[in-house]
């Protein structure tokens, strides 16, 4: 048995992964507006540094995987790069955004950090190798339909495509209908596959479709959550974040409110420091 040590993912201004500090991946589920992504991104950047967590900022430019057609998707890919431009530029944090297709892959490329891969697209391979070309940072969310160790095959494709630049992101998994679990176990063992991980506390409590015409959620086991990953050990965090989440117009009951989050991060911190990131779990049979 050997000890299996995560790839460590260069962003620049700091490093994810391996011994570095954990990081905070957090922002609006959607962008609104311009002013809400901005004013949201500034008071984000100052609470992460505040407790001491590397901070890269998150917002989806189109939501296309909403449960109804009449549900708000966003300003679009041209408007929102736009948007996401501008949080670079005034608030000079690294971006993370989802991308849906080829096309989008390569367009947001030019101006986001790191991509992500929704959690229903994570087999499509044409998409996955298409985002590793890039050389961006690549984030995948586990498919609420995948066990963990099935997240070998999504990196074998990524790498294929030239890629060592890799973030796994757990996210629940699926328990009957409207329902998603987590089961801790997934972040050792996905972490054996040589990659940093991020636990995704917010969409780990939504509830599918729970509304009929929309997801619900419980945001109340957000807390409990995050602080059994950090326990059990990860590379960050993912959260969604919303000045008023009763009033957003997508995953709204599973977001946090802006002034609830200082107080969680730095629980969060507490257990890291005395935790780390369970690099005594990363063990692999050879």
């Amino acid at each position: 048995m050997s000890q299996v040590h995560a790839h460590e993912v260069d962003l620049g201004n700091f490093k994810i992964g391996g011994a570095h500090p954990h990081v905070l991946i957090a922002g609006p589920c959607v962008i609104e507006s311009e002013s809400l992504v901005l004013e949201t991104a500034a008071q984000l950047a100052s609470i992460a540094q505040a407790v001491g967590f590397p901070y890269i900022f998150k917002s989806s430019y189109d939501k296309a995987n909403r449960s109804s057609i009449s549900s708000f998707r966003g300003p679009g890919l041209i408007q929102g790069l736009k948007i996401l431009k501008k949080v670079k530029e005034v608030v000079r944090v690294p971006l993370l955004t989802d991308v849906h297709d080829v096309r989008e892959a390569a367009m947001a490329s030019e101006v986001v950090d790191i991509l992500q891969i929704p959690a229903f697209l994570c087999r499509q391979t044409d998409l996955l190798v298409a985002a590793a070309k890039t050389g961006k940072i690549v984030n995948v969310k586990k498919g609420q339909f995948l066990s963990p160790w099935e997240m070998k095959n999504v990196v074998e494709k990524l790498e294929a495509g030239g890629t060592h630049r890799i973030l796994l992101t757990e996210r629940g998994t699926m328990f009957g209908y409207h329902n998603l679990v987590v089961d801790m176990r997934s972040l050792p063992v996905m972490r054996t596959m040589g990659y940093p991980v991020i636990f995704d506390a917010t969409h780990s409590v939504q509830l599918p479709g729970g509304g009929g015409t929309h997801s619900t959620g419980q945001r109340e086991f957000v807390a409990p959550l995050a602080r059994a990953a950090a326990a059990v050990g990860c590379d960050g965090f993912f959260m969604e974040v919303h000045p008023n989440p009763d009033q957003a117009p997508s995953d709204g009951p599973n977001m946090i409110r802006l002034s609830e989050l200082k107080p969680l991060l730095e629980h969060l911190m507490d257990i890291c420091r005395v935790s780390g990131k369970g690099e005594s779990l990363i063990q692999k049979h050879v």
